[in-house]
């Protein structure tokens, strides 16, 4: 069994890496006609189906943006939603007990990014790819999330001993 000292180190690394994927995930949403156009550059690397694609959504952001410049605010919201609920997992990191709800809360969200996916994404017109590789983001958050709500529980075993 891991001391109470491992414990709480193994929950605040895990904690830390979970919100820097956020805040990365957020100021990448900041210059999406950039990146875009980088990836619509350098899209030799890819198959050709998935040149098609990121060919396609680059154009439309680029003109998007051109002709209407404050639909880009709603990206803007986009990268701020992440670097606000990465902020809430300050509060774990603090007192992981007290705070289990937000490990909860993660875990949940992670989970609704696969019935998002597969629901909006066919309305929106998105690739079946597409899908699966925003599904990755639910998969690969929760594991994290989930390995510290346990580490938690025996967190909160400890002192109630």
């Amino acid at each position: 069994m891991k001391t109470e000292p491992n414990l709480r180190k193994r929950v605040k690394t895990w904690i830390i890496l979970f919100i820097i994927g956020l805040v990365l995930s957020g100021i990448t949403a900041f210059p999406i006609e950039t990146e875009l156009g980088w990836l619509a550059g350098h899209s030799s690397l890819f198959p050709q189906f998935i040149r098609d694609w990121l060919s396609g959504v680059y154009l439309a952001v680029k003109n998007t943006h051109h002709a209407y410049p404050y639909l880009a605010y709603g990206t803007d919201w986009l990268a701020f939603a992440h670097l606000v609920i990465a902020l809430v997992f300050v509060g774990p990191l603090i007192n992981p007990v007290k705070n289990i709800w937000v490990i909860q809360f993660g875990m949940i969200a992670c989970v609704m990014v696969f019935p998002l996916a597969f629901i909006a994404g066919p309305i929106r017109g998105i690739p079946v790819y597409w899908r699966c590789i925003d599904c990755c983001f639910g998969i690969f958050g929760i594991i994290p999330l989930y390995i510290v709500y346990l580490d938690i529980k025996k967190l909160e075993a400890i002192a109630t001993k």
